[in-house]
């Protein structure tokens, strides 16, 4: 066998055309990848991975290897040598395992120069190294198994004719059936069995990084039913129907062992941050579906800037991860804008679905031109249909940026929007009425959007004064209790029956405001108003579970402007003018509540202490650097917006504006006067949770023409903050019980090229990856042939 190995290997490399042969595969790699504009080209893409190699290299190699295999056996059988070799004492198996070997080692050859690739992205990465070495070391091994299939379908089709031309046509053919033919069988059928008989589904999840058993041994499959068949298609024995039966049951028998295997598997995720491998709560909420959720991903087109094709990839992948997990989940891309004739209207029906469209610039040639997409996409089940959203965007943050905050938020995406349509609603949310909270309208958005997760009633206190045992038993039946933004102050009855809510294991958001001064109470003739500190009769209540609201300004540098109207009658304007009473409070916690989350907007926010006690406390949202502390009572003026800060005075840090608390708690009426008898008082809770936050703004919505505005969005700049955001993602975590929420902590970094390091060392790179492998194929041919012709010499 080793001997017929290494004849292959000479002949191979003794003749002109076998560098011809691996100079055209890295000829076109090179140019492909490095010089041709398009979707192939790292340089343009700008991603630091191999993710277009390993999507460019199956296409060439289906020429290249049917090129390498195509004289293994028809050269012999052309020449009469083929007899000749089979008088050796050399068993068929061992015969077709030399040539099979010989010609796989030379397509290994033909691949080692592409290493110049992996060398290139980790010098051109942003920061140098910035490659994900695990993923790009399971693509090669996917692109390996695929070579060894190719290979063994090559030998295989050379031992069919005399002809060297067939036998290169017959292996494209077949290499190119069983890669995509069968795929696009699959897609016309919609049948997931003949889907997975394709070697392009189970190539596709390696490349990806992932090494999965089923992927392995469908491959380790492929090769040993064509190399069994070469063998006998090589022998000279006459044909029986006991082989023709022998080799059928071949083919079921492996067909079986596929199937079988299909639900006992291993499979190791070889990316740096596990991107491929679904959370528990992903997988807890698709595994029970048993009717198909079809998902409609309009993110689509021929002429998507490099970061939208990255998301639009990333978006397939983690589909085709819940689909693995139920077979029931079907997806399609869909270019809503794809028929000229019907664009207009199809681009008014996404929109009265609330389907924004986005603009984006395209770069092509040399011009830039902007282009609409639609980076949504809609799950239907069951006569229910959810939109989600693929675009995470953080003001002020570039396009890679925003690609990463995107791809990171994709399964939780999905996932909650799969959890939408499949678990009903179960928990209850309370809004706390009766201390002059925020009205319906103020809260109206937020409120909407919950409901889609939750069951949402009023509740209001005043029965407390008539009857506070029934008051605190019919609040027990709720989960969550949301006040939002009370002027009002709370009695002691009242108090009680929140804290025994509270002891009982009830969950809870506050969102206070500990002085009184409105934005809107500034225009009026003179500019200014007086805020003074509010009373809510809650210190002694927050102080028990150890948190205290400080009834202060945060004044913070890094703020939101404040529209003014400047000018006089028909010459006045609307200015955006500095607003150091608006924080803008970028998050940097990883807690899954806040983590990547955009920019939150406070009005007048004012300061949380905690204090030591057995209550684990998190901050979640704190002011910026330049931060100073205004005391109260004071003079609030708009004169403000025309004064120039002073940046020595910001000198007090990072302020405390949101804070989570956890734990058991002790109750605030613990070896106290209660002001009504109480059946069984608790006087330490179960394992309970309840977040404050020292702003009650942040939940109101504006008021339009037209009714409420969405949450976060400032009519005035057109920004959209994340608030609602940030106040679904404690409500859910608040009530979250199978750790949905938890899948915003995983941390997915996307790795970019340093684009001015590209811009400025181009040509150098294009050179280092399209020549250089050509030299080293020159000088390995020199090499070889210098010492052969030495060999010989002798």
């Amino acid at each position: 066998m080793f001997a017929i190995l290494k004849k292959e290997i000479n002949a191979f490399f003794a003749s002109s055309i076998g560098y011809l042969v691996i100079a055209i595969f890295l000829i076109l790699n090179g140019l492909f990848l490095w010089l041709f504009q398009g979707e192939f080209n790292i340089l343009d893409n700008g991603f630091a991975d191999l993710s277009s190699f390993f999507l460019l290299a199956p296409w060439i190699l289906l020429f290249l290897i049917p090129a390498v295999t195509m004289r293994s056996f028809s050269d012999e059988k052309k020449q009469g040598t083929l007899e000749l070799l089979l008088t050796k004492p050399v068993s068929l198996i061992k015969i077709v395992l030399g040539k099979y070997l010989g010609a796989f080692i030379l397509i290994l050859l033909a691949l080692l120069p592409t290493l110049l690739y992996v060398y290139t992205v980790y010098q051109l990465g942003n920061p140098i190294g910035n490659i994900d070495f695990g993923s790009t070391f399971g693509s090669y091994l996917g692109l390996l198994f695929l070579a060894a299939a190719y290979t063994a379908i090559g030998i295989f089709a050379s031992s069919l004719s005399d002809n060297q031309i067939v036998a290169f046509i017959i292996a494209i053919f077949l290499c190119f059936f069983f890669y995509i033919g069968l795929e696009g069988i699959a897609d016309f059928t919609n049948s997931n069995f003949i889907d997975q008989l394709g070697m392009s589904a189970h190539y596709k999840s390696i490349s990806r990084g992932v090494l999965d058993t089923r992927d392995v041994l469908y491959f380790i499959s492929i090769i040993s039913f064509f190399l069994f068949v070469t063998v006998r298609f090589i022998s000279t024995k006459t044909f029986h129907k006991k082989e023709l039966t022998a080799y059928l049951a071949l083919s079921i028998g492996l067909l079986l062992l596929n199937i079988y295997t299909h639900g006992i598997y291993e499979r190791f995720d070889l990316t740096q941050d596990q991107r491929y491998t679904l959370s528990p709560a992903s997988i807890s909420i698709v595994e029970p579906v048993e009717s198909p959720i079809i998902v409609d991903v309009f993110l689509d087109g021929t002429n998507l800037p490099s970061e939208f094709r990255r998301l639009q990839t990333e978006t397939r992948q983690l589909l085709e991860e819940f689909k693995s997990e139920n077979n029931q989940i079907h997806f399609n891309f869909i270019n809503p804008l794809e028929d000229a004739a019907k664009r207009e209207q199809n681009i008014q029906k996404l929109n009265d679905r609330g389907l924004k469209p986005m603009q984006v610039t395209v770069q092509e040639a040399g011009k830039s031109s902007q282009e609409v997409i639609f980076p949504w996409a809609l799950a239907s089940y069951n006569d229910e249909t959810v939109k989600i959203p693929l675009i995470k965007n953080k003001i002020g943050e570039d396009v890679q940026a925003m690609a990463s905050n995107s791809i990171q938020h994709l399964e939780y995406a999905f996932a909650d929007g799969f959890s939408k349509l499949v678990n009903p609603k179960r928990k209850k949310i309370a809004i706390l009425k009766g201390n002059k909270q925020l009205n319906d309208g103020q809260i109206f958005d937020f409120v909407k959007t919950i409901k889609d997760y939750y069951f949402i009633a009023a509740f209001t206190l005043d029965s407390v004064q008539k009857n506070p045992q029934k008051t605190l038993d019919d609040l027990k039946t709720y989960d969550l209790i949301i006040s939002a933004k009370p002027t009002e102050a709370f009695n002691e009855a009242e108090k009680l029956v929140l804290d025994q809510f509270t002891m009982a294991g009830g969950k809870s958001l506050w969102l206070l405001d500990r002085v009184a001064i409105e934005q809107d109470s500034l225009f009026n003739a003179e500019g200014k108003n007086i805020a003074v500190a509010r009373g809510l009769n809650l210190t002694d209540f927050f102080f028990k579970y150890g948190v205290r609201l400080n009834p202060v300004l945060i004044n913070d540098l890094y703020s939101a402007p404040i529209t003014l109207a400047t000018g006089d009658g028909s010459q006045s304007q609307f200015q955006q003018l500095p607003w150091y009473y608006s924080p803008l409070v970028n998050a940097t916690s990883k807690h899954p509540i806040v983590n990547n989350l955009n920019l939150i907007k406070f009005d007048f926010a004012n300061q949380i202490d905690t204090l030591k006690n057995d209550v684990q406390k998190i901050v979640l949202l704190q002011s910026s650097m330049l931060t100073k502390i205004d005391g109260t009572p004071r003079e609030v003026s708009l004169d403000m917006t025309n004064q120039e800060p002073d940046p020595q005075q910001y000198s007090n840090g990072p302020q405390n504006l949101a804070v989570l608390l956890e734990g058991n708690f002790t109750s605030a009426y613990n070896n106290r006067v209660k002001p009504f008898e109480i059946a069984n008082f608790i006087n330490t809770s179960s394992s309970t949770k309840m977040i404050v936050i020292a702003d009650g703004d942040v939940i109101k919505n504006d008021i339009g023409r037209n009714g409420p505005l969405e949450l976060g969005f400032d009519r005035w700049t057109g920004q959209n903050y994340g608030n609602k955001d940030f106040l679904l993602n404690a409500v859910n975590y608040l009530l979250d019980d199978n750790g949905l929420i938890n899948i915003r902590s995983k941390d997915i970094s996307i790795a970019f090229l340093d684009y001015q390091k590209v811009a400025d060392e181009k040509t150098k790179w294009q050179i280092i990856n399209i020549v250089l492998p050509l030299v080293f194929l020159a000088i390995f041919g020199f090499l070889f042939n210098f010492f052969r012709k030495r060999k010989y010499a002798k």
